[in-house]
């Protein structure tokens, strides 16, 4: 079963953001995470939803998904990434 990592957000600071972006994937690379997809929102097709942009992380189960977010590595970005955007991260088993 594998896990996925969703992020909702809606970038603050473009310049911070940038930065953060760059240094995420390297944090990913122990638990074996690959970003599926990382884009822009087009259009809301049903309901309510406020952030303009997404990404979604696939990881080979929930345990490494948890583990790359309790990680020291990925847990030292979280300031910049607060400074950067506001964010919701949801977990997910598939």
């Amino acid at each position: 079963m594998s896990g996925c990592v969703i992020g909702h957000i809606t970038v603050r600071d473009p310049e911070k953001w940038s930065e953060y972006r760059a240094k995420v994937p390297p944090t990913l690379v122990r638990w074996r995470g690959e970003v599926i997809c990382r884009g822009r929102m087009v259009k809301v097709l049903s309901g309510e939803h406020s952030h303009t942009d997404t990404v979604v992380i696939r990881f080979p189960d929930p345990d490494s998904a948890a583990g790359w977010y309790a990680s020291a590595d990925y847990q030292a970005l979280i300031p910049l990434r607060e400074q950067a955007a506001d964010i919701v991260l949801v977990s997910y088993e598939s």
